[in-house]
């Protein structure tokens, strides 16, 4: 059923967008892209599935989850930005890559490499509406990421934590002038990517129930194919991005089969850069105003 496919692209299309929002805080006010986000994201997966395998509560799962996601980011915040600021600006990128890496090995000598089923009941659990089944933990993901990512609009528009960042994305230098306590704010700049990053890998592992040391490599990609095809640096891009890639990949599936999920994301990310190379909304000459 047609309408039940997009259901299902709206579902998944949340989770890449949630990924692709983290990737644009990093990308729009640090000009360079935080190739940690991945790992984020399947930290927060594998944590959330350990702490319910170990018999603790989803909420204090969730909570321990992002706890857990929120310290390696700021560790990686540490020693990507902080340490390297000053340096060639593909320094920050190669040693966030290098945290990816090292979070995916820690993870395989922790856990092991192998595909983890989630205990959760609740992934299990259904509603049926005007005969489309659509899954309550989708249901509320997409609740959740939508209202997180509307707050987070609201936050950096009509704050002084989102003028801060405004400042910082257009002249850092300037920023200090005028007081702006710079390492204080991109460290919350990394925590709340972090967070955004670790929350879509929960929702990923209570939706789909499978988790694994690399699952954050795919979803970082088509993550990242989101952010370009609605405009970098674009926070309203990314999340049309998120929902595009989301449809491309479910209609990918249900007409051509598995093998054609990825010639349908990347070649739509091709014609789209062919077509428009700032992304089908603002770029990011244009984004960092109203980032």
């Amino acid at each position: 059923m047609f309408a039940q496919q997009v259901v299902n692209a709206v579902m998944l299309g949340s989770v890449y967008a949630m990924v692709a929002v983290a990737l644009t805080l990093s990308i729009g006010v640090l000009n360079f892209l935080n190739f940690s986000i991945p790992g984020l994201f399947m930290i927060g997966g594998m944590t959330v599935w350990s702490l319910a395998h170990a018999g603790a509560p989803l909420p204090l799962a969730m909570i321990g989850a992002l706890a857990i996601a929120a310290a390696a980011s700021l560790v990686v915040e540490r020693f990507t930005w902080r340490w390297m600021r000053a340096s060639s600006p593909f320094v920050p990128l190669v040693s966030s890559m290098a945290f990816l890496l090292l979070f995916e090995h820690l993870a395989v000598a922790y856990w092991g490499s192998d595909m983890r089923v989630m205990p959760v009941e609740l992934g299990s659990e259904n509603w049926r509406f005007a005969g489309l089944v659509i899954g309550i933990p989708q249901l509320v993901g997409l609740i959740a990421s939508t209202a997180l990512i509307a707050a987070l609009s609201l936050l950096l528009k009509h704050t002084r934590f989102g003028r801060a960042l405004r400042t910082i994305a257009e002249d850092s230098d300037t920023a200090m002038m005028l007081g702006v306590n710079i390492n204080r704010v991109v460290a919350a700049v990394f925590v709340v990517s972090g967070l955004f990053a670790a929350f879509a890998g929960v929702l990923f592992a209570l939706s789909y129930r499978q988790v694994h040391p690399f699952m954050g490599e795919a979803v970082g990609l088509k993550a990242i194919s989101a952010m370009i095809v609605g405009g970098m640096g674009n926070i309203w891009g990314s999340i049309a991005g998120g929902f595009i890639i989301g449809l491309s990949e479910v209609f990918a599936i249900r007409y051509f089969g598995a093998d054609f999920v990825d010639i349908a994301v990347f070649g739509l990310l091709l014609f789209i850069l062919f077509v428009r190379p700032t992304g089908l909304f603002r770029g990011m000459q244009t984004a960092r105003a109203g980032i």
